[in-house]
């Protein structure tokens, strides 16, 4: 074991131990509508589910703009450019420091919001294609979905929504900490600001918002324990690869062989919330204010 533990880390673990069960036990009480959702296509009886369930699992969110007669077309083509710019972006960042990159969780959180866009291109090619058999896009749309397509989606929905919940918390968890701690604070032979980086650090959260502005997927609180597990895995990769030989931190408040560790991730645990609930603000914000602004364009989600 190259990683040296001394008698606070292990209060350190018991915080990150503590947020997983306490995420895992909050979302097996809450998130029943996805387990009923599998539970049911298994046994062929999706049809018990009402109509609301049914939508919001379903087929229309993952497609549909909240924009009244804005064709799903468009939301394919940004999430398209989305994915392509991020690509590319990954691909100058690996080029330029090869794979051990994968150490910050600005890689990993840029990889997650790039599975977002790629599940979600899916979800928009099957939109324009029902789009493409119905004179109109919302309400013949909704009530012609076939059962059959909803039990093949109802999952499928579920997890497109969660990993949408689970980047946005933490895209604005990796933007603040890079932006207001290690930018001003921070300068070594690991990180040295440059237009890579400014890219990568602004495209994440950009293209992510431009997508937020179009579609029309919920913000349940309750998937904030997603985004607690995903921070949680990677600092258990943290540790492991530290254990292991890796010589250096590449977040100083994850360092474990320091008296003020357990504040430090204390801290970051509570900074969870308001990084999820930042984003929820502006999801709540746009369903406020877009139906008084535009009261005959836009659909509440």
């Amino acid at each position: 074991m190259a990683l040296i533990v001394y008698w606070y880390d292990f209060i350190c673990f018991g915080i990150v131990l503590a947020a997983i069960v306490a995420s895992l036990w909050f979302l097996l009480r809450r998130e029943r509508g996805c387990i009923d959702v599998g539970v049911m296509v298994a046994q062929n009886s999706l049809l018990l589910m009402s109509r609301s369930e049914s939508e919001s699992l379903g087929s229309v969110r993952l497609w549909a703009s909240c924009w009244r007669r804005l064709h799903p077309g468009w939301i394919l083509f940004t999430r398209s450019i989305s994915f392509l710019s991020m690509t590319a972006l990954l691909a100058w960042d690996l080029i330029k420091w090869d794979a051990s990159i994968f150490v910050y969780y600005t890689e990993w959180t840029f990889m997650l919001v790039m599975i977002y866009f790629a599940v979600g291109i899916l979800a928009s090619v099957y939109g324009c294609l029902e789009c493409s058999k119905e004179p109109t896009l919302e309400n013949a749309v909704v009530d012609n979905v076939e059962d059959e397509f909803r039990q093949r989606l109802g999952v499928y929905g579920c997890f497109m929504q969660t990993i949408f919940q689970t980047s946005a918390g933490a895209v604005v968890l990796t933007d603040v900490v890079f932006w207001l701690l290690i930018v001003p604070f921070q300068s070594n032979s690991h990180l040295g600001l440059n237009m890579l980086m400014i890219c990568m650090h602004t495209a994440n959260a950009g293209f992510l918002l431009i997508d937020t502005v179009l579609n029309r997927l919920p913000f349940p609180w309750f998937r904030m324990g997603y985004f607690v597990i995903w921070s949680c895995l990677y600092i258990v990769f943290q540790w492991i690869i530290h254990a292991c030989g890796f010589a250096w931190w590449p977040y100083p408040f994850l360092e474990l062989d320091r008296p003020w560790a357990p504040l430090w991730y204390l801290c970051m645990a509570i900074a969870h919330i308001p990084c999820y609930g930042a984003y929820a603000a502006i999801v709540k914000a746009k369903n406020t204010f877009f139906p008084y602004l535009f009261p005959n364009a836009f659909v509440i989600t």
